[in-house]
């Protein structure tokens, strides 16, 4: 089961209202663990099972600007490890996917937004976001879903209540 759920609107966490907390979190939280009821009671009478959860690296480092998305997220990433610590006798693995900054229209209508408030083209704001990470450059999907597949795969046995980040390096916590 692959958890992969687009961020909600940018802004402080102080500005936000209740309700966008609200939505976000059955968005993130709630739907994850109405997907984990349907499906688990299956993995354990298999013995295997895989639980992923693509999130964000706000979960080792809140992103400026992302109030709502980085509280959340980090709730999806303590209930992930909840979940692990509870299945991973029956063989079952959750984990967590923190993608950096990934080209796909997420990033591009943030990047947008940035462009208009700023004057500056989405193609320097790209480049900007690049030059943060040590490899000078955004994550293609593919390598993310490159380490889904890994994650989904019986070589990924052993590892269970982890968060992998897809950044290049960005992130600045081990």
């Amino acid at each position: 089961m692959v958890n992969n759920t687009g961020g909600p609107a940018g802004g402080p966490a102080i500005d936000a209202g209740l309700d966008e907390f609200r939505i976000a979190f059955n968005q993130h939280l709630v739907c994850n663990q109405v997907l984990a009821q349907a499906l688990v009671s299956g993995m354990k009478e298999l013995g295997y099972g895989r639980i992923i959860n693509v999130i964000s690296t706000s979960v080792k480092q809140p992103l400026p600007n992302l109030g709502v998305s980085n509280t959340i997220r980090g709730a999806v990433a303590n209930w992930s490890k909840t979940l692990a610590n509870e299945l991973g006798g029956y063989g079952i693995t959750v984990n967590n996917v923190l993608p950096g900054a990934t080209n796909t229209s997420r990033l591009k209508s943030i990047a947008g937004v940035k462009s208009e408030l700023t004057g500056q083209s989405v193609d320097d704001i790209f480049s900007e976001m690049g030059a943060e990470s040590p490899m000078k450059r955004i994550a293609e999907p593919e390598e993310v879903g490159a380490t889904i597949a890994f994650l989904a795969s019986p070589a990924a046995g052993y590892i269970n209540g982890i968060n992998v980040p897809v950044d290049g390096g960005r992130t600045k916590s081990l």
